[in-house]
């Protein structure tokens, strides 16, 4: 379904604040629907966020400081809104992050300050890693790290928007990345809306099309990353990383410093989100990890606003800047 209104994702149409609620996009609804979601206090958003109305790492963050904003302007109690959104999700260090920089400051303006700084950080990472992308590439990506993930404009599909502006793109392998398929419903999506050319393949075809030499670079975002560069992101990325190093394809990460966790030391102190098994089946019993950790030494580049980092990462990352 066509949805011109949407072509330029703009910032605020993902997620905003209003005087009386924080209103964003339902990306459980796309690509069929394009409903918004009113949430009036930090309870609903909270849920809005557990339930994937609003996801991927940045956009958790920017929607976590408008709820807290929202709960100053309710005359709510802070700490606990700030509770209440930060246990929404466990994985992503954004949330905490966006939270932290609202304590001092809960008012409108600064929540917009850091919607702002979250856009401008995609921007300038995506022209970062574009020059990493070969000519004419095909390029695959995991999950949806666009601009519904980060709140405007994108981390990997920043990425690949920039090389596209630069004609360095011929074709995207989208992986449908099951079980909720925001490869196939959102990253698409996206991708077409930009006019890029893309195909979604299911997730157990990325070997096949490694080995038929089809793919010249892996591009994803990320939730996490620790100080060594192990890197959190969507359930099956691991996997990814396994086949790009045997194929010999270059694997690279894109996020903003505010993914980055230095109080992690490396991937073993991620907390890795454990969802309900009936998101997988209704029928027999399942395990549902909703991200994998992938080992530093998998990862080829890891690109921040900053530029681009190479390991040893924990020499190389960046700390985690302020949005001021």
């Amino acid at each position: 379904m066509n949805h011109p209104e949407l072509r330029t994702l703009d910032p605020e149409r993902i997620v905003r604040l209003e005087d009386d609620a924080v209103v964003v996009l339902d990306q459980r609804r796309l690509p069929d629907e394009t409903i918004e979601l009113r949430c009036t206090d930090a309870a609903e958003l909270a849920d809005a966020i557990r339930t994937l109305a609003v996801r991927g790492a940045p956009a958790i963050g920017v929607a976590a400081a408008y709820g807290l904003a929202l709960a100053a302007l309710r005359g709510d109690d802070l700490d606990d809104a700030y509770e209440t959104l930060a246990s929404s999700r466990p994985t992503a260090v954004n949330l905490r992050w966006a939270l932290e920089e609202m304590r001092l400051d809960p008012t409108p303006e600064r929540a917009r300050e850091i919607h702002a700084a979250e856009v401008d950080r995609c921007r300038r990472m995506g022209a970062h890693a574009a020059g990493l992308v070969p000519s004419a590439a095909r390029i695959l990506t995991h999950c949806n790290a666009g601009g519904l993930a980060t709140g405007g404009y994108g981390s990997a599909v920043g990425a690949i928007r920039a090389a596209a502006e630069r004609g360095g793109v011929s074709l995207v392998w989208v992986d449908e990345t099951r079980p909720l398929l925001q490869g196939a419903r959102l990253t698409a999506f996206e991708l077409e809306a930009l006019g890029i050319p893309h195909a979604v393949i299911v997730d157990g075809a990325a070997a096949a099309r490694m080995g038929a030499g089809e793919v010249d670079i892996v591009i994803t975002g990320a939730d996490r990353i620790a100080a060594n560069g192990d890197t959190a992101n969507k359930i099956g990325t691991y996997g990814l990383a396994v086949l790009a190093r045997h194929h010999g394809i270059p694997f690279v990460i894109v996020a903003p410093t505010s993914t980055i966790d230095p109080t992690a030391w490396s991937g073993a102190a991620i907390p890795i989100e454990e969802r309900d098994g009936a998101e997988v089946t209704t029928r027999f019993a399942a395990r549902n990890p909703a991200f994998d950790v992938t080992p530093a030494e998998l990862i080829t580049a890891i690109v921040t606003e900053v530029g681009v980092h190479r390991a040893p990462y924990r020499e190389s990352l960046p700390a985690p800047v302020t949005s001021r």
